[in-house]
């Protein structure tokens, strides 16, 4: 086992010499002194190298430790950096070791830890070694049966995994619940619950006929709001029926919700742990946004069932086998839910744009800056020093992009039949990526060597697009180069295999039929060209005037395109392009490019200016009466600041937020009829129902209403203060908030104010409120210092360090999502952005890691930026015992 923060290599993985067949854990439950008891039948592993039995373990107190019975030997029993070896000579060994952990004081969530007076685990990627000695890797898979034994009146729900077996009472007031699980899994998917809790139970029939249990477990003030988690439940399990011909395998299916949790959620076999942002929604409390949000966790973690539990990872190396897999498969369940509801066949085709949109936007602000920058590593990295760094956009938004082209190079039944396969040869086993390509390349006969580049290159290729019209031959010929720009350890790139999808349009604004040299006739109006080579040209003929050429539709590869195209060529786009994405893209393409000139004239101090083609292409967006309100949402909302930041070269931004608000502003001026005429006309009458064709309503509207509140008119604040007071949902409510907040107007304090006094008993709801005041433009130099409110807010009792929401709401969206305020002159939000991390990193690691990486792109700045990023990343460096995730952020940003 290398040393704690020793980086591990893919290309050492060895399967241990022993493997554990069967799991039998018994829980003592208590606050300070939890006892664990767990007996391991350790088997030998015939497919490796001889040598010890290796369990790891940390921060665990050894209280005995017997083989087969009796106590080791002297010198038998050997205590590593990383845990116990363990040196014996039979090929069947029962090891029963008993721990004492202390779960209230356990503030990293990670392992056995409480939270409002219940207990919960975390076990993924390391945490099970957290609660005993185990060979937690993911190849290591058992069987487990669990006891749990806790204090009837605080905990009186005891879960676990699989089945429940048996319950009972116990003297001194304590009580006792026996749970098997009849499949194989790995330590990480082990889970228990001990809580007072309350569940929403619904009992549905599953494809073959058999009778399941689903149950959402909350706290009793949050059950009226877990129907739309059950309901998302339920549409998940028909949907992975009834698209990949999936079934829930237990008797029960369990959502555990809980306040303190590092991450989303996690897919534990039968029994999902998830953070209650992700569970709790109603219309008072949730915006439409937070009910579309649970519905994709909810289906992530199930689909998980199978793409993750049924069929694991052989080793961490391999995480997007399972993560990159189930994000395209809840990607293409939103979008299959959002169409399934539209009212005729175009709205179900917006309602898919508007998913795509949305992955992409997240890919780009998220994935791309990290392919940029030193954290930069293929969907399949080669080496880690703190797995839970790798928990990644890469891992998990890049690698679904890779899926989706795999979808779009075999087509929808070849994928089928690719998945089919897959679990057919693997169901029970941990593999590797390798393992599921090569099953989608049996299944279809296809060849996909140089496709598995995608697994092992980092970075984020570049496509050039060129194209030349010869009016005599009526045809034209595109030709397509690729380049990926050199990352950390991989200076020199091959070629990938990229499918473009590729359409031509006519200066009638309609599709040109496409037809490629050497074909007999023309066939549909996109089609995917392969590029496999660095460079590569294609011949369209029968072409009778020079086309728009609409490269990359439906963003058939995560890449960067670099075409060039006049404000006239993107404005055309943007009115007549047949593929909703690449409409969207000419709009944000458009958008970039006036915000990124603006910039330009705010750092030369000349005046800024909206072109005069830009406003009306912008205008004639969003007084269309044909396009689906969701999609104009989208198409009119800015590109975020992050991404925006990736494209200026080099990133200063100050210029950047003068040149949005700028803009924003200049915007709701010009044409506040027409945005007070879309406002007026998008009202939603009735009762809030979460609908795609509501929800887009909501969108537009509250964009409009961001844009008037942007300009500053009395009639525009007047309207949002009218909105925030009158509101029937959060949705509407925290719309105008967000108006009032992102604005100049006086008003925004009251508002702030009022919203607090009316959620202030409500957690989830405030991480909104914080999350928007760290965020909040300074639309005046009157205005208080983003940095001063972030500090004050910092003393709210409703803020907690020990609480990962609050972090992430507050100090996250503060390091992350407000540029112009975290990057001051003066260098005080860096020292802040220090400040914070030693402090996080003493009590818990992976929050402390998520905030570091804040700064891990600041090559990309002005010099002078640069120098004062460099002085606060070298004080967090110098810290004192800094864990190995801190650490390894730090370490590869300075590197």
């Amino acid at each position: 086992m290398p040393p704690h923060g020793t980086p591990v290599l893919r290309s050492a993985y060895q399967p241990l010499a022993y493997t554990v067949s069967t799991v039998d854990l018994d829980f003592s439950l208590d606050p300070q002194a939890t006892l664990v008891t767990s007996r391991l039948q350790c088997v030998r592993n015939e497919d490796a190298p001889a040598g010890p039995i290796v369990l790891f373990g940390d921060a665990l107190e050894l209280v005995s430790l017997t083989i087969d019975g009796a106590a080791p030997a002297a010198g038998q029993v050997r205590e590593t950096e990383s845990g116990l070896e363990i040196d014996v000579s039979a090929d069947e060994v029962m090891l029963e070791i008993v721990t004492r952990i202390n779960p209230s004081a356990n503030l990293t969530l990670s392992g056995l830890y409480q939270s409002r007076g219940g207990y919960y685990t975390q076990c993924e990627a390391e945490g099970f070694r957290r609660i005993t000695y185990f060979p937690d890797r993911p190849d290591v898979m058992a069987r487990f049966t669990v006891r749990l034994e806790a204090d009837a009146a605080t905990c009186p729900v005891l879960l676990s995994n699989g089945n429940l077996l048996e319950t009972g009472e116990l003297p001194g007031g304590r009580h006792f619940a026996r749970w098997e699980d009849p499949f194989l899994k790995p330590s990480y998917l082990f889970a228990l619950v001990a809580a007072d809790l309350k569940a929403l139970e619904r009992r549905v029939d599953t494809m073959s006929g058999r009778e399941v249990l689903l149950q959402v477990w909350v706290e009793a003030r949050d059950l009226d709001r877990t129907g739309h988690a059950m309901d998302s439940l339920v549409h998940s399990m028909r949907w992975d029926e009834e698209v990949f011909g999936l079934e829930l395998d237990l008797d029960r299916f369990m959502i555990v919700a809980v306040s303190d949790f590092n991450m989303g959620a996690m897919e534990n076999k039968g029994l999902n742990i998830f953070n209650t942002k992700y569970v709790l929604a109603n219309p008072e409390t949730g915006t439409d946004l937070d009910f579309e949000n649970v519905e994709s966790v909810v289906a992530h973690e199930y689909f998980h069932n199978w793409t993750g539990n049924r069929v694991t990872c052989r080793d961490w190396f391999q995480l997007t086998l399972k993560e990159g897999l189930t994000v395209f498969r809840d990607q293409q369940f939103t979008a299959d839910m959002l169409a399934r509801a539209s009212d005729s066949p175009a709205a179900a085709e917006s309602a898919r744009a508007v998913t795509r949109i949305a992955n992409v936007r997240g890919l780009r602000s998220g994935q791309f800056p990290e392919d940029a920058g030193p954290m930069a590593h293929p969907i399949r990295p080669d080496s880690y020093q703190e797995i839970n760094n790798f928990y990644t956009a890469t891992v998990y938004q890049k690698g679904a992009e890779v899926i989706r082209m795999l979808l779009t190079l075999l087509g929808r039944e070849g994928f089928r039949n690719g998945m089919d396969l897959y679990f057919s040869y693997h169901d029970g086993q941990a593999v590797t990526c390798d393992d599921f390509v090569g099953c989608m390349a049996e299944a279809n006969g296809a060849d996909l060597d140089q496709f598995m580049r995608w697994y092992s290159q980092a970075g984020t290729p570049h496509l050039k697009a060129e194209g030349v019209y010869d009016a005599a031959s009526r045809s034209y010929t595109l030709t397509l180069s690729q380049h990926t720009p050199p990352t950390a350890g991989q200076p020199e790139k091959l070629p990938l295999h990229i499918p473009v999808a590729v359409g031509l349009i006519g200066p009638d604004g309609a599709d040109l039929p496409l037809q490629l040299e050497g074909e007999v006739r023309p066939s549909d109006t996109t089609r995917v060209l392969n590029l496999k080579e660095a460079s590569r040209s294609w011949c369209f003929t029968g072409i009778d005037a020079e086309p728009v050429p609409s490269i990359l539709r439906g963003f058939s590869a995560p890449v960067i395109l670099d075409i060039t195209e006049d404000n006239a060529r993107l404005a055309f786009r943007m009115a007549h392009d047949a593929d909703p994405f690449n409409r969207w893209d000419a709009s944000q393409r458009f958008m970039e490019r006036v915000v990124l000139a603006m910039a330009s004239d705010a750092a030369a101090g000349r005046p800024m200016e909206v072109p005069q083609a830009f406003g009306h292409a912008f205008r004639a967006l969003l007084v269309s009466e044909t396009l689906d309100p969701a999609f104009v949402a989208e198409t009119l909302a800015l590109p975020s600041e992050t991404y925006l930041l990736e494209r200026m070269q080099p990133a200063d931004p100050a210029p950047l937020r003068a040149g949005l608000i700028h803009l924003t502003r200049e915007l709701g001026q010009a044409m506040q009829a027409d945005f007070l005429a879309r406002y007026l006309d998008l009202e939603v009458e009735g009762d809030y129902r979460y609908h795609p064709l509501d929800a887009g309503k909501r969108a537009l509207r509250n964009l409009c209403l961001r844009y008037l509140a942007a300009w500053g008119g009395p009639t525009a604040i007047d309207l949002a203060g009218k909105q925030f007071e009158h509101a029937g949902n959060m949705t509407e409510r925290y719309g105008a908030l967000v108006a009032l907040v992102q604005s100049d107007a006086s008003r925004r304090i009251d508002a702030l104010a009022a919203f607090h006094e009316r959620y202030k008993d409500d957690a989830l709801v405030l991480d909104k409120w914080f999350q928007l005041q760290a965020g909040a433009w300074r639309w005046s130099d009157s205005a208080p210092a983003s940095l001063d409110q972030v500090r004050g807010l910092m003393a709210n009792p409703a803020f907690s360090l020990s609480n990962p929401n609050k972090v992430y709401s507050l100090l996250g969206t503060y390091f992350k999502a407000n540029a112009a305020e975290f990057h001051r002159p003066d260098g005080a939000g860096y020292a802040f952005w220090a400040e914070q991390v030693v402090a996080l990193d003493k009590s818990n690691p992976q929050v402390a890691s998520r905030m570091a990486r804040a700064l891990e792109g600041w090559r990309k700045f002005t010099p002078e930026i640069q120098a004062r990023i460099r002085l606060a990343l070298e004080k967090v460096a110098a810290a004192q015992d800094l864990s190995p995730d801190v650490t390894e952020i730090i370490g590869k940003a300075l590197a």
